[in-house]
């Protein structure tokens, strides 16, 4: 079965509608680019930080609980921590128990929220991989229920519906730009545009996973760290992901961590809106220069996650 197989449109605008009931459908802003010193041009910010557990992971997280099964084990995840929170808050909501693994990178705001939400939270290792392994264990050991951050059919499905909300909310975008971490967000979002917008990752340098898998042709190792490294530093891209961003992808540019740094501080600055690195990414190709948009372009930027202490950007 082909990637365009699995996730037919039909297929996808069904899960938008079995997990409405349990997710928001997040608002846009329209922000003229010159507030930004980007002229000529107008922004259109998906506001997806707001959802619940603080980013567009409850969408993939929903997904799975309400088509598959868990036993009295429940479910398990390995996170950098919005994942783990997203499917904490799910689990929690539907009576669902739910282990998390997440690495000592994680931030303190994604762990708090992965207690808040009843989750039994385990910290193991330095990285995301490390977390993975472990969850894997654990899996084999109690019979859990898997569900993995970027790279099963259930969480493209889900991710998926920030695209049909896009399209039907602003369909004047000229392009979108996407942060891309495992790649299930962009993945399912290109499932849903199937090439009839420029859709373009934008990753940290120094966690480039997307960026080498297309020069290879096919996921690679990358480098995993930076300041985003909590959210956007997967060894490799996910393999249910990369052949949608091949056929429908506009490529991926980087940006480097002082980058995603001034973009928080812009945002904040600007519109007062908080968001972490990782959420900040993809506005930080915008402001760095890194992907420049045409004059009189409708941009749509993916702010994809909020869940950070770090306030004071000033």
């Amino acid at each position: 079965m082909t990637a365009d197989d699995m996730f037919e449109t039909a297929a996808l605008r069904g899960n938008a509608a079995r997990i409405a009931p349990h997710v928001r459908r997040t608002p846009l802003l329209r922000v003229d680019g010159a507030d930004f010193g980007l002229d000529g041009i107008e922004l259109v910010f998906k506001l997806e930080f707001l959802q619940h557990s603080g980013s567009f992971k409850a969408r993939g997280a929903f997904t799975h609980l309400l088509m598959r099964k868990a036993g009295a084990a429940g479910v398990v995840a390995a996170s950098g921590g919005n994942h783990g929170a997203a499917v904490a808050y799910a689990a929690q909501r539907l009576g669902v128990r739910a282990t998390i693994f997440v690495p000592g990178v994680a931030s303190a705001a994604k762990l708090a929220r992965i207690r808040d939400y009843g989750a039994d939270l385990r910290i193991v290792g330095e990285r995301y991989d490390d977390a993975l392994v472990a969850s894997e264990a654990f899996v084999a050991e109690s019979g859990a229920l898997a569900i993995h951050a970027y790279d099963q059919p259930e969480t493209l499905l889900g991710q998926s519906s920030v695209g049909l909300e896009l399209e039907e909310d602003a369909p004047e975008l000229d392009a979108l730009l996407v942060a891309v971490g495992g790649g299930g967000l962009i993945g399912g979002i290109a499932a849903w545009y199937r090439g009839r917008i420029p859709l373009i990752g934008v990753e940290p340098e120094l966690a480039p996973t997307l960026h080498r898998a297309l020069a290879a042709g096919k996921p690679v190792d990358a480098p995993a760290g930076g300041v985003a490294a909590d959210s956007l530093a997967p060894r490799q891209v996910g393999q249910l992901m990369f052949p949608l961003m091949q056929r429908y992808g506009a490529g991926s540019v980087l940006v480097s961590d002082a980058a995603i740094i001034e973009a928080q501080r812009s945002l904040w600055r600007v519109l007062r809106v908080v968001v972490e690195a990782g959420g900040a990414a993809a506005f930080a190709a915008l402001m760095s220069g890194a992907w420049r948009a045409e004059a009189g372009q409708a941009v749509g930027v993916l702010l994809c996650g909020a869940n950070t202490t770090a306030v004071d950007f000033s």
